[in-house]
C-alpha cells in the first residue's frame, strides 16, 4: 500500500482547522486533497491527538506483521499435514 504524502501531524492540523470553522471546500483546495480524503481522515483521525495517531499507526503496523506471521504459520501447518497424509 502506498504511504500518505501527509504526516499524522499534518492531517491532524488540517482537521483542527476544520473544527475551528474553516470551510471544507476551501481546506481541501488549499491543502491539495479531495473532499473524500478529508472525510476519510476525519473518520479515522477525528478527535485524536498527535500521540494517539502515532500510536494508532504503530499498532496497525504491528497488527500487519502479526497477520503475516499467522498466515505463514498456517501455511507451514497445512504443508506439514499434507506431507503426513501422503507418508501415512
Amino acid at each position: 500500500m502506498r504511504g500518505s504524502r501527509f504526516t499524522d501531524e499534518q492531517i491532524i492540523r488540517v482537521l483542527k482547522e476544520a473544527d475551528a470553522g474553516a470551510a471544507t471546500a476551501e481546506l481541501c483546495r488549499r491543502h491539495g486533497i479531495s473532499p473524500a480524503t478529508f472525510y476519510n481522515w476525519k473518520a479515522r483521525f477525528g478527535g485524536m491527538g498527535v500521540n494517539e495517531a502515532r500510536r494508532l499507526r504503530q499498532l496497525e503496523a504491528e497488527n500487519g506483521k502479526l497477520k503475516q506471521l499467522l498466515a505463514e504459520s498456517t501455511l507451514d501447518n497445512h504443508v506439514l499435514r499434507e506431507l503426513l497424509r501422503k507418508n501415512g
